[in-house]
């Protein structure tokens, strides 16, 4: 009785190999990055225009912390007057464009991020405050974090589970 299927070269197995071998970490973090691209053009012209304007502050954040001290910049974001309490929409909408803006921006640490939507609340007129604080029980190490909470409600900044607080720093 004889075989249907022919046999495989050792050639072609290895071919297939490395075309397996072929998406590499690097290259998937290409895509991911493609991806996002894609994402961004997919958005609406008027959804466009607010992450462009969070990925300038962002950026502009962030080289104020690297060539300027927390106070000074600080000052430069609450300079505004905001009373009013924001809503959850808006809230979110800063949240969305803060995080997105700041995955285009190297090294955009969560005080960067948390007084970027500062800046932005602010700017429309909405009361806000940094909260910094420290993770509990790290042993040597000492770690941490910032969170913009408006109104008791965390913006930015994750989970406050698990750190003890140090500071508010409000809108003014």
């Amino acid at each position: 009785m004889r075989h249907l299927s022919k046999p495989v070269p050792h050639k072609a197995m290895v071919l297939r190999r490395e075309s397996a071998m072929e998406t590499s970490p690097r290259q998937t973090k290409r895509r991911g990055s493609r991806r996002s691209l894609f994402r961004v053009f997919s958005l609406s012209g008027a959804e466009m225009i607010f992450l462009g304007r969070c990925l300038l502050v962002v950026a502009a954040v962030r080289l104020g912390l690297t060539l300027l001290s927390y106070h000074r910049i600080r000052s430069l974001v609450t300079r505004f007057d905001a009373h009013r309490c924001a809503s959850m929409g808006e809230l979110r909408r800063v949240a969305w464009g803060v995080a997105a803006a700041a995955r285009f921006v190297p090294c955009a640490t969560c005080l960067t991020q948390a007084l970027s939507g500062q800046y932005i609340l602010a700017r429309q007129g909405n009361e806000s405050r940094i909260r910094i604080g420290i993770e509990r029980g790290t042993g040597e190490q000492l770690k941490a974090h910032a969170w913009l909470v408006s109104d008791n409600h965390i913006v930015l900044g994750g989970s406050i589970d698990g750190f003890a607080h140090l500071v508010d720093h409000g809108s003014r």
